[in-house]
């Protein structure tokens, strides 16, 4: 991985904001939704629920929020950003689970990490097929 990310993303405080809130309130299992944008800005968030088995080391989208979501971008003229989730005991970087299942790759994945000793770490990367690269994240 490339010390100077060829990639880089905007994202408004706010926004960032939100997503650490549903981290920190997913009462230590991993929490996850949907990021969406207009005109390639990051604009809202989609929480969706985790039905994940093992919700606390891994996630999956609860199918019906995941179709309305995106459903409802598409009336408002939005576009899928981004997934994100949260590792409440792991660093805010891919696993090979992650890796594997992703399945939006015009998306990023956004990962939010609750191991930090009260810092919390939000990293964006591009998952196309085996490859993973990091996106770098300026704040707005």
């Amino acid at each position: 991985m490339s010390s100077h990310p060829a990639e880089q993303i905007k994202l408004p405080r706010a926004l960032i904001n939100q997503l650490m809130r549903h981290a920190q309130n997913g009462d230590g299992k991993e929490v996850c939704g949907f990021v969406a944008s207009l005109n390639g800005e990051a604009v809202k968030t989609y929480p969706i629920g985790n039905i994940a088995t093992l919700a606390e080391k891994r996630f999956e989208m609860e199918p019906k929020a995941q179709i309305n979501a995106l459903k409802n971008m598409r009336e408002q003229g939005l576009a899928l950003f981004a997934i994100y989730h949260s590792h409440p005991t792991s660093p805010a970087a891919p696993s090979q689970i992650d890796i594997d299942e992703f399945s939006y790759p015009e998306a990023l994945s956004m990962i939010i990490s609750l191991d930090t000793q009260g810092v919390l770490e939000l990293r964006a990367f591009r998952i196309t097929g085996a490859e993973t690269v990091e996106v770098a994240i300026e704040i707005k």
